[in-house]
């Protein structure tokens, strides 16, 4: 239950469509551009050989602390699906655990060597310690939200991994001081300069190329088995008589569309002309900013498309990219911070690999 280590590029840890802050997807709608995936992939087997490869159950030592099969095997199982859909082969899968495997195991290394750190006496200063209070609140907040405040769910967990009480709070205090001390390693590389990200944009300036796209609102009235085209016809009509009349698109699309999106007013954010069909993107992509399609009739329905707003095909100015340039450029600064740093904490640490 608590707070996993870093995992590296090797899996993504947030899958597309999934987690608070994936974005509304087309998939389940008729309008969306279909693209066809073979169902029949490899058959991958999960067999780990993490036994086999740590005989003893230790995969190592470092400071004080033993680091086991288990310990291992418990970051990598919320993964192992993943890596099973994406792995082209038996083989590829296999190459994929073991480096995932390894990964791992260098990053709780690297967690005892990191709380090491933060204990280290230091001339002159007060011993860092975490207050207890804090600890306490960090404790309150997981059985809040892991275990829905009942303590028996709670100690059951305990007993399932073996700890006690104690256990669990000293897992909880190196958890604070581990985010803490990560955090406090990014914030001393938070700058980058203009003229960094203006070089960057200069030499990259392919990566910031876009496709045509519109901000789409959308009305859709769904046929029932009864309706036909020319009763569709009939109440798009109507529709658009309002919408000429000066009422917003966004209200009329909360009255009368039929869609998920109806409470927003039918906003599907941003779309690019390769992702709908030719027989909605043709129209919509002729239209200017504020324009709306004539309804669109097929078997599904009657669709009338409004552009909130344009983005041209070409490459993005500057102005546009700056944030995102810079977000990539201080995660490159960070990374290459933080690597050093944990070169320098392994190199005056105690490790042993087995």
């Amino acid at each position: 239950m608590r707070p996993r280590c870093r995992i590296l590029a090797l899996v993504p840890l947030l899958a597309a469509g999934s987690g608070a802050f994936a974005q509304p997807s087309l998939t389940q709608n008729p309008i969306r551009q279909q693209t066809t995936a073979s169902a029949n992939g490899p058959s991958i087997q999960l067999n780990d050989d993490m036994g086999l490869r740590f005989a003893d159950g230790i995969v190592a030592i470092a400071e004080d602390k033993v680091i086991t099969v288990d310990d291992v095997r418990r970051e990598i199982s919320p993964y192992l699906q993943q890596l099973q859909r994406e792995a082209r082969s038996q083989e590829d899968f296999n190459q994929k655990l073991e480096s995932l495997q390894d990964s791992i195991i260098q990053q709780l290394i690297d967690r005892v060597l990191i709380i090491k750190e933060f204990h280290k006496h230091k001339e002159g200063e007060h011993d860092r310690q975490i207050p207890a209070d804090f600890v306490d609140n960090q404790i309150s907040e997981r059985l809040s939200d892991e275990f829905d405040n009942d303590r028996s769910k709670f100690l059951a967990y305990l007993r399932q991994k073996g700890e006690t009480m104690q256990d669990y709070r000293k897992e909880v205090e190196e958890d604070i001081i581990y985010n803490y001390m990560r955090q406090q390693q990014h914030k001393s590389e938070s700058f980058v300069s203009p003229v960094r990200i203006e070089q960057f944009y200069k030499e990259n300036k392919d990566q910031f190329y876009q496709e045509d796209q519109v901000h789409l609102r959308m009305i859709e009235l769904t046929r029932s088995n009864n309706d036909t085209d020319e009763q569709l016809r009939t109440r798009a009509a109507a529709i658009m008589a309002r919408l000429r009349s000066g009422e917003k698109f966004e209200d009329l699309a909360k009255q009368f569309s039929e869609d998920a999106r109806r409470s927003k007013g039918g906003d599907w954010n941003w779309v690019k002309r390769s992702d709908l069909k030719p027989e909605f993107s043709e129209p919509l992509f002729a239209l200017k900013k504020g324009q709306v399609t004539e309804p669109i009739i097929n078997s599904d329905g009657c669709f009338i498309l409004y552009v909130e707003d344009r983005k041209y095909a070409g490459i993005q100015p500057l102005n546009e990219v700056r944030p995102q340039i810079e977000a990539m450029l201080n995660t490159q600064m960070t990374n290459a911070a933080e690597e050093k740093w944990l070169e320098r904490l392994r190199r005056d640490g105690y490790v042993k690999h087995f």
